[in-house]
């Protein structure tokens, strides 16, 4: 079989990306959780708070690590096997990237290194500075990346030079206050804060299950617990923002979410569960809730969601369409001058240049879209619809778990309030065997995202296969297999190393005597 040097390139790109994304959530919400903690012991000058700080810190310390060594690769794949992306759209892309490690990076990386060896050489006060500059440096990174992929997803505030080829910025302010990059990153980084707080939620448990370090691991859970809740509830509320914000931008992604093959009359009924078949266009035994997705996608009563069928008809309009508009590019193009265009081709391209994209989908079948016939224009047509079944079951299952979350954190919250953390061994249990789940939802997540806007890179503006280098598919192939060997022996490496900690526990010389002799009189939690 020929090697595909598209597919190969997504799935390399795709499978560092979910490698990479295995690390960064948890250091979001470590971050905000370790500057809770030490305003606490600021707040309180009890030295079980800096105790619960410094140990948490050496976890956080091992995943940031790993997660800056493994999203290094990825800035070069842009330029690698995206070569034309970069050239297309780098003008617009690039900024973010480059402010993200010019202001945010480079003042998380700082300040890491005050937080691990200035706790006797800072104050109180300054040492807690530093702590809360490495999470703002670690959100703030977060943000400039999810706004340059925000605009992949809706690419506003830019136009295409004709004469270089390129898309440039036309207003930097819509592309920082994309809605849908906000949205992304609000929910991207709540749902970072709800990894950390069941993975402090489950190691915490285990130290109560094995009767170690029971006040640091009740207090852990107090604070994870009440943080845990407020986090999971924000991400349903913010995934019903990017759900709505979907059908204005990506019509097609959430039809397939829903495996919605027709359009419904208005509001749309929800599908709980059913089978998607993508080849017989329909959703097997399917169990619709009434009028929910409706609400969730248009917030009205009166709105339809259109169904894939429906989007594909539109996408053959606009296909031909963007063949127009090519014929009108090619023709600015093949001038000697700008001024020798004639009016009526710029205008064509002025009417039509929104829908270039889609004509460029046909570069996939033909080398000059203005050749494509009916049946490539179909197959084009047909591309634009994503792989409906892994859609579909992907948000479910991240839905599934996020409700889970909810349930898990305000059933601890509820607990701690009580002072009865330690008493429901079977609860500690569902506490410790919790935690890959938050990494299980975002890694569906990324595919509900990423894989949901396929063909594009740049929705409706550059087609996958037509940003991808012209590699030999046995170089990107090679490229995968030691990526995939190297990669995994840091995931390997990253776990024996928290794995160590955790067994570890606390250092015993950050809690004084008096503290261990309170332990006896103090309540569980303060």
């Amino acid at each position: 079989m020929e090697l595909d040097i598209v597919a190969l390139s997504r799935l390399q790109f795709a499978m560092t990306a979910l490698y990479h994304f295995l690390f960064v959530p948890l250091t979001l919400g470590l971050s905000v959780l370790l500057a809770i903690m030490e305003t606490t012991y600021v707040m309180t000058g009890r030295q079980i708070w800096r105790q619960m700080t410094k140990f948490w810190g050496v976890l956080f310390g091992i995943n940031f690590v790993m997660g800056v060594a493994t999203g290094i690769v990825m800035e070069f794949q842009f330029g690698m096997n995206w070569s034309y992306y970069s050239y297309y759209v780098g003008d617009i892309f690039g900024a973010p990237l480059a402010i993200e490690g010019l202001m945010a990076f480079f003042l998380e990386a700082t300040f890491v290194g005050l937080f691990f060896f200035g706790w006797d050489k800072l104050s109180k006060v300054g040492h807690l500075a530093a702590t809360w500059a490495v999470a703002l440096g670690s959100n703030f990174s977060a943000l400039w990346i999810l706004i340059a992929n925000g605009w992949m997803q809706n690419p506003v505030g830019s136009a295409l030079n004709t004469q270089t080829m390129r898309m440039e910025v036309t207003s930097f302010y819509d592309v920082i206050f994309n809605p849908v990059a906000q949205a992304k990153f609000v929910h991207t980084v709540s749902a970072g804060y709800v990894c950390a707080s069941i993975f402090v939620l489950g190691v915490s448990a285990w130290y109560i299950l094995k009767g170690r370090h029971v006040e640091l691991a009740k207090r852990s859970m107090t604070v994870a617990a009440s943080f845990g809740l407020a986090a999971a509830l924000s991400v349903v509320v913010l995934g019903d923002e990017s759900g709505y914000l979907s059908t204005e931008q990506q019509k097609m992604k959430l039809a397939s979410l829903e495996a919605m093959w027709e359009t419904e009359p208005a509001p749309a009924s929800f599908t709980l569960i059913g089978f998607p078949d993508l080849q017989a266009r329909e959703t097997h035994y399917a169990i619709r809730v009434p009028w929910v997705m409706g609400l969730i996608g248009t917030r009205s009563l009166t709105t339809e969601i259109p169904g894939i069928n429906n989007l594909e008809e539109r996408a053959k309009t606009r296909i031909r369409d963007g063949i127009k508009a090519y014929d009108a590019l090619m023709k600015i193009r093949a001038a000697p001058t700008p001024n020798d265009v004639a009016q009526e081709v710029r205008s064509s391209f002025e009417d039509l240049g929104h829908a270039l994209g889609y004509g460029l989908l046909l570069k996939r079948y033909v080398d000059d879209p203005r050749q494509a016939t009916e049946a490539q224009i179909d197959l084009a047509a047909r591309d634009t619809i994503p792989n409906v079944p892994v859609l579909f079951w992907s948000f479910r299952i991240m839905v599934g778990l996020g409700m889970f979350f909810i349930l898990l954190t305000a059933i601890f919250f509820w607990l701690s309030a009580r002072r009865q953390l330690d008493r429901y061994r079977p609860l500690l249990k569902i506490a410790l065997f919790s935690i890959p789940l938050p990494w299980i939802a975002i890694e569906f997540g990324w595919v509900v995202a990423e894989y949901g806007r396929q063909p594009w890179t740049i929705e409706g503006v550059l087609p996958t296969a037509v940003a991808v280098s012209n590699h030999g598919a046995a170089t990107v192939l090679l490229t995968i297999v030691g990526f995939a060997a190297i990669y995994s022996v840091l995931i390997v490496i990253e776990m024996i190393l928290m794995l160590k900690a955790i067994v570890k526990g606390p250092e015993p010389d950050d809690e004084p005597e008096a503290e261990l002799i309170s332990k006896t009189i103090v309540p569980a939690a303060e």
